[in-house]
């Protein structure tokens, strides 16, 4: 079978898309919130170029396969909930650790230990893994009803999301966490919310 240089291109491009919403919280964790979103653009920008090329050729050539692969990635990821999937996933694979978490944070086993900030827990080394950009957790403290934020996103200064622990199952209102509340989602009958908040 004789190399199809497009083709090859194209199923490279799409696997670098597909593969994209699985490991762009590692890019972000790893090159900061400044640097990943160049990453994206190169990944995407890739794509785009490609899928004109194979327009390109569908309309000189005839060879239509390349153009059908473009196509089929472009309504996947257009269609498919890839970032609710991939939070629900975090959300079952993690959750007997992050109750382990809370149960030490109110038996007082974990304290706030951030020098800068005395909401904050550095979670020890085999917790790290979950709460996203640095391993810290966020003790918001309220009469009888301490909330703890486990990080799934955290970007510059209050753009964050996050799996939320409340003891008395109340989800947590405007000016919690010192933000604005975008969007709070309740997970299950258990006390953990998922959160996003933007300014």
């Amino acid at each position: 079978m004789k190399f199809n240089p497009i083709l090859f291109l194209s199923i490279i491009s799409s696997c670098f898309v597909l593969m994209h919403p699985f490991v762009q919280w590692m890019f972000i964790d790893a090159l900061t919130v400044f640097f990943a979103p160049i990453l994206s653009l190169v990944i995407f920008g890739f794509f785009v170029i490609v899928t004109i090329t194979t327009v390109l050729n569908w309309l000189k050539r005839k060879d239509s396969k390349p153009f059908i692969i473009q196509l089929a990635t472009l309504l996947l990821i257009t269609l498919l909930p890839f970032q609710q999937v991939l939070l629900q996933i975090d959300f079952n694979k993690n959750k007997k650790e992050r109750e382990s978490v809370v149960s030490m944070v109110y038996q007082e086993r974990l304290d706030p230990n951030v020098s800068y900030n005395d909401r904050l827990i550095e979670l020890p080394e085999e917790f790290k893994h979950l709460s996203k950009g640095g391993g810290e957790i966020v003790v918001e403290k309220k009469k009888g009803n301490d909330f703890i934020l486990f990080y799934t996103f955290r970007g510059v200064l209050d753009n964050f999301s996050g799996f939320i622990y409340s003891p008395t199952d109340q989800p947590p209102v405007q000016g919690d966490f010192a933000s604005d509340l975008k969007e709070v989602k309740k997970k299950k009958n258990i006390g953990i919310l998922s959160r996003r908040t933007n300014k």
